[in-house]
């Protein structure tokens, strides 16, 4: 299938996100002077949100391309962890696999923003992974979502907060490979090593580069194929992506007709890289349900991560401007993969 038929028929795919989930407050000011008592800014506050952060975006991705979301995960029970239910209630996303677990902190990240810039980021978390009796359960309720519905996709969303312990990504993936459900990652460092023989595994450079222990020009694209192509061997995905920033995005697909290519990214006003990340697998997700040609996979995906880099904070990817992007750029990115 097309991308563009792919993302016109998104309502078709149900997908099931299964990460760390975090709640994004933002405080958002001006800066009209500097601390008498220390050389910092003042924010003068002005206006503070709060807002569904990492696989709880994925998910909101997922959603705001309409496809149909289930979120498995944990959080707190306190007060950051009621508001994440509220806001994944608000946007009809499935939380029968979210489990509240006592004495455990929701991870929170406040950002302070002035002037579309952000100032400071102050964390909240506990990311020791998660006790066995906890994770028994998440495993036993995402397995009953994956027999009482149809799920095209699996989504495991590492931030490496200990939601993902080896355990639960050892017993889901079983599970996808036995009822034939895709899976994608978007791996941190932790687990690394983990995702064995997934469908598409996504880091990004740096991701890549703490995984396998080595340095990687990111100018050369010698230096990127043979990473790639050494990730390729040792986790064995069908589709290895590699995002890649202000360079693009690079692929490599055995079953390509040349297995590594690299996506350059088009220019824009880059405000925010927050949420970038979360953009590229949802769509990547999306698509990889749908049976599109890996290279439309990549492009449009990158596409999809540039777009929410042009808006300050956290931010979900836009369908009807990711379709009008996609429509624009079709035929150049078609022509340069034929020239290679």
């Amino acid at each position: 299938m097309e991308a563009l038929t792919a993302l016109q028929n998104t309502h078709r795919i149900s997908v099931l996100v299964i990460g760390d989930v975090m709640l994004d407050a933002y405080l958002i000011g001006q800066v009209n002077r500097i601390s008498p008592e220390a050389p910092v800014p003042i924010v003068d506050v002005q206006k503070q949100n709060k807002r569904l952060g990492g696989a709880a975006n994925v998910a909101m991705n997922l959603t705001a391309l309409g496809a149909q979301v289930n979120l498995a995960a944990v959080i707190g029970d306190d007060s950051a962890g009621g508001e994440i239910q509220h806001l994944l209630d608000a946007q009809a996303i499935k939380t029968a696999a979210l489990i509240e677990v006592p004495n455990r902190k929701t991870t929170v990240k406040t950002r302070v923003i002035s002037n579309g810039q952000q100032l400071l980021r102050v964390d909240e978390e506990q990311s020791h992974d998660l006790e066995e009796r906890w994770t028994e359960i998440l495993i036993t309720r995402c397995q009953k979502i994956m027999s009482d519905e149809h799920i095209d996709t699996v989504i495991f969303e590492d931030y490496d907060k200990g939601t993902l312990t080896p355990p639960l990504i050892e017993s889901i993936l079983a599970i996808c490979s036995e009822k034939g459900i895709k899976t994608t990652v978007d791996p941190k460092f932790r687990n690394f090593n983990r995702y064995t023989k997934v469908d598409l595994f996504k880091p990004n450079l740096n991701e890549m580069q703490e995984g396998l222990g080595i340095a990687i020009h990111k100018e050369s694209d010698v230096s990127l194929a043979q990473a790639v192509k050494r990730m390729q061997e040792q986790l064995e995905p069908s589709i290895s992506m590699v995002t890649l920033s202000e360079r693009g995005v690079c692929f490599y697909a055995p079953d390509h007709a040349q297995a590594f290519q690299r996506i350059p990214a088009f220019e824009r006003e880059i405000t925010d890289v927050s949420g970038a990340g979360d953009a590229v697998i949802a769509v990547a997700s999306v698509l990889l349900a749908s049976d599109v040609p890996v290279w439309q996979i990549a492009a449009v995906a990158n596409l999809a991560g540039g777009l929410v880099c042009e808006k300050v904070g956290v931010v979900t990817v836009e369908l009807e401007r990711l379709k009008a992007e996609w429509d624009n750029h079709a035929k150049v990115l078609a022509a340069l993969m034929n020239s290679k």
